[in-house]
């Protein structure tokens, strides 16, 4: 009979998996789990979810539907889309990109313990992106229930099989190709339980599909540009193909809802966007990884925080959420002065993804041009890195 744990909060330790294909040696870690003495490990959480019936069955928005379609049409399978069979390419450490290359814990690390290092940080991030699919996993099968509309419950079903998909992919890639997982992010944890516990469908689609799922865009198009891993660059393609469809779905879907709400309706729900907004930005630095490597967990996580590129880097991801959050309504004169401090208001003024290139959305797989893709993004993010380093040289001067 299988086994269940259940547990009052998400679990803190590191999990290890044999039969990985990154070469390490005898990684120290605190927990090991084998097929032998594996247990399902479950957190109940409680929810006052109201659904709804629709016995109207016309569909009464075309651009939903094109997007079901688009889901039904575009499916990809793990095991026969990707192949998992390629080597593990060399890695180049940039401790730069933390702000690392001066701290003396990193330097004093020798030439094994830095490769662990970096071997924990990549699997501390893709533990992210598993957990945050989990979410969206959950997220995605309550709107089919709570959705309002006929041809929105079809499109939650349709991406309530994507995010499954995307957890298991993830989950293969973390247990095949790096052998180790990490625990949720508290902040990310925090975020999730908000959206899965808030009784109204809307505040679900503003949490998923505007902020996670926008910041998860930005952060997949970097990391296909940057991983030298050929398997990871086909999971994040493929990944992202998806998450495209996902976030045009809440811009368009809320953009008209949000209209019909009241001023303070319309304010708290700016607010909550607002407060997202600021938990996800913490939730990129890697305090468990510190712990672990024996830092002063608050030490390291201001010394990445005022590196240039990881504080550039933390605004860039904004540049798809501010602007689908303008509009559909929530980047209201209120809240416009908190997002500025936080330096992110600059990207109000680009493209939204209400503004569907169809051409990008419904094109063939091919996980080749993941290979070949024009590094846009990484080219636009050196850019834009270079630009502010010079404009603060020619301050300073």
């Amino acid at each position: 009979m299988t086994k269940v744990q259940w547990t009052d909060d998400a679990p803190r330790k590191i999990q290890q998996f044999a039969g990985a294909d990154f070469p390490r040696e005898n990684p120290d870690l605190e927990d090991v789990l084998t097929s032998e003495d594996v247990e399902h490990v479950a957190e109940i959480f409680q929810t006052p979810l109201t659904g709804s019936y629709n016995w109207d069955y016309k569909v009464q928005d075309d651009r939903i539907k094109k997007l079901y379609d688009l889901g039904k049409q575009l499916n990809w399978d793990p095991e026969m889309d990707i192949d998992w069979n390629r080597p593990w390419p060399e890695e180049e450490r940039i401790p730069e990109l933390m702000n690392l290359h001066e701290y003396q814990p990193y330097l004093d690390m020798d030439e094994k313990t830095k490769d662990e290092f970096w071997l924990h940080m990549n699997a501390w991030s893709l533990s992210q992106f598993l957990h945050g699919e989990q979410g969206a996993l959950l997220v995605a099968s309550q709107l089919c229930s709570c959705a309002p509309t006929f041809n929105a419950k079809l499109y939650a079903a349709s991406q309530t099989f994507d995010e499954a998909r995307h957890v298991e992919v993830f989950n293969k890639y973390l247990q095949t190709r790096i052998g180790m997982m990490y625990p949720v992010n508290t902040h990310l944890k925090s975020i999730i339980d908000k959206i899965l516990t808030d009784p109204r469908w809307d505040m679900k689609f503003i949490g998923m599909q505007i902020v996670i799922e926008g910041l998860a865009l930005s952060a997949f198009n970097t990391v296909r540009e940057t991983t030298p891993d050929p398997v990871l660059k086909d999971v994040v393609y493929l990944v992202t193909r998806d998450e495209a469809r996902h976030v045009t779905f809440g811009v368009n879907y809320l953009e008209e809802f949000v209209k019909s709400l009241t001023d303070e309706e319309r304010e708290e729900r700016a607010q909550f966007a607002y407060e997202a907004c600021v938990v996800s930005r913490e939730r990129l630095v890697a305090t468990d990884v510190f712990r672990h490597f024996g830092w002063d967990v608050e030490e390291a996580r201001k010394q990445v925080l005022e590196g240039f590129v990881m504080s550039t880097f933390r605004n860039l991801l904004f540049q798809r959420v501010i602007p689908n959050l303008k509009r559909i309504g929530l980047l209201t004169d209120k809240i416009r002065p908190k997002f500025e401090e936080l330096g992110i208001l600059e990207f109000e003024n680009l493209a939204t993804d209400g503004d569907i290139d169809w051409t990008q959305l419904d094109r063939p797989l091919d996980t080749q041009e993941a290979q070949s893709y024009e590094q846009s993004m990484l080219g636009q993010f050196h850019d834009d890195v270079h630009a502010k380093q010079e404009e603060d040289d020619r301050l300073a001067s």
